[in-house]
């Protein structure tokens, strides 16, 4: 079936060429990233179940300046200091869809922004739900509601699942604007006893940052510094200390001015993510996901209403309140699905949302902090429901994967060898002029062979 025309306003139609080009690279990255984050999980559990005490003891080691307040423990400066730089780039992100990607049109930003919050509106409700029933503790309502790209992507490259563009933009637009919430409730509902003077000095080295961008200052050795010291006072204020990470992503220009091939913003980017999807997030996950799995402990999952709320909540609040979601926004906003996937494709997608590691783990620290024990047994749900929600999303991506395959083909087929995909010069004189030339140079090719093929060998028809 026929493509789409470029303007035609369809729920996960073909992207404009420079997105795609831009989600090929980022994906890339966080490919590579999740593959990373998936042994580092591996490798902390097998960690902490063969030498628990040297895993304990690691994680607890504490070093840094206590003067400054800074006296933490290895766990902490990879969950406080390691996951502000996956903020940052998430802050960037964030940034750049919101003026140059899918949602800097409202129409357009609509589906997947309503698919968010219904995907992390249910999973709450979920989980509400179960420790309603079972009287369990509601401090987790938040551990659920969050969405792990990282995880996702590296489950879509071990299963060796081809998506399409589109359907890979609406996960990740889905999972930057799940990551805008997952900080503004980190933010809320997870702020300490505030000290109003490391506040104050966080909120004037956020300003001092934003007015050295907007005077076009240059140099990383000015910035770097003041964002660890932005970063510090942040720490120090009770707020967490990602938020700096976050709030200086969003004050970098992602907008292209006259000659530049690329914003500052993005360039930061390609310079930091790979910091991020390749050190940060492994690191924290291989000192957070170290926790004791047995079969007591699995039974606890399953039977205790708040890891079950949270297993629950990723694996059927996820999918459910995604598709949900977007099904009702898509009817509302009489928004056409793309012909060539369907509305199971969607649900698909919203099954691989339910892989909530990065933040979910960090949620489930910040809930239930000085409960060690409930602390480890809501890590161990959150890798449970996790694993659950890759195993139902690979079945289900699956069943379509020759669909997948020949929607990619098409979109990267590129005959005439000019570096831009057809499919998006079928408008353009110019390229069928092209494809009519290669078209008879290779048919002229074909006959040659054909006629070299029915030529008689040497002395095989000369007569006797």
């Amino acid at each position: 079936m026929a493509a789409p025309a470029p303007t035609d306003r369809k729920f996960l139609g073909r992207l404009p060429l420079p997105e795609r080009q831009y989600l090929t690279d980022a994906l890339r990255t966080e490919t590579v990233g999740g593959v990373l984050l998936l042994v580092a999980a591996v490798a902390a559990l097998i960690w902490a179940n063969t030498l628990g005490g040297s895993y304990e003891s690691v994680s607890d080691f504490h070093l840094g300046p206590a003067a400054l307040g800074l006296d933490l423990s290895i766990q902490h400066w990879a969950a406080d200091g390691l996951l502000a730089i996956f903020f940052f780039v998430a802050g960037i992100e964030l940034k750049r869809e919101l003026v140059a990607g899918e949602l800097r049109d409202p129409k357009a930003a609509a589906l997947p922004v309503i698919a968010a919050i219904c995907g992390m509106a249910a999973p709450a409700l979920v989980y509400v739900l179960v420790n309603t029933l079972g009287n369990g503790s509601m401090d987790g309502w938040a551990v659920p509601t969050a969405t792990d790209i990282a995880f996702a992507l590296a489950v879509l490259a071990v299963i060796g699942t081809s998506l399409p563009a589109a359907l890979r933009a609406f996960l990740l637009t889905l999972a930057v604007v799940d990551d805008l919430f997952a900080i503004l409730i980190i933010a809320i509902f997870f702020t300490s006893d505030l000290n109003f003077a490391a506040l104050g000095g966080a909120f004037a080295g956020l300003l001092l940052f934003w007015l050295l961008l907007r005077k076009e200052v240059r140099g990383w050795y000015v910035y770097v510094p003041l964002a660890l010291v932005i970063w510090g006072l942040m720490y120090n204020s009770g707020v967490h200390a990602t938020i700096a990470g976050v709030a200086m992503g969003l004050m970098l220009r992602c907008t292209t001015r006259e000659g530049e091939k690329q914003s500052p913003g993005e360039h930061i980017e390609h310079l930091v993510r790979p910091l991020s999807a390749g050190l940060a997030v492994p690191l924290f996950a291989l000192f957070s996901a170290g926790v004791s799995i047995s079969g007591g402990a699995i039974h606890d999952v399953f039977t205790q209403p708040v890891t079950l709320g949270v297993v629950l909540g990723l694996v059927v609040g996820k999918a459910v309140g995604i598709f949900g979601g977007t099904w009702l926004a898509a009817r509302f906003t009489r928004a056409e699905l793309n012909p060539d996937l369907t509305w199971p494709d969607v649900f698909a997608v919203a099954t691989l949302a339910g892989i909530g590691f990065t933040v979910s783990l960090l949620i489930g620290e910040l809930a239930f902090a000085g409960d060690e024990a409930l602390t480890n047994e809501v890590k161990a749900a959150v890798l449970v429901g996790s694993l659950i929600a890759a195993v139902l999303a690979a079945v289900l991506l699956k069943l379509r994967v020759r669909r997948y395959q020949a929607l990619v083909s098409d979109e990267e087929r590129d005959e005439d060898e000019d570096g831009i995909p057809d499919i998006y010069e079928q408008d353009n004189p110019a390229f069928h002029l092209r494809m009519a030339e290669i078209y008879e140079r290779k048919a002229a090719e074909h006959r040659e062979r054909a006629q070299l093929a029915g030529a008689p060998r040497d002395g095989a028809d000369r007569p006797a």
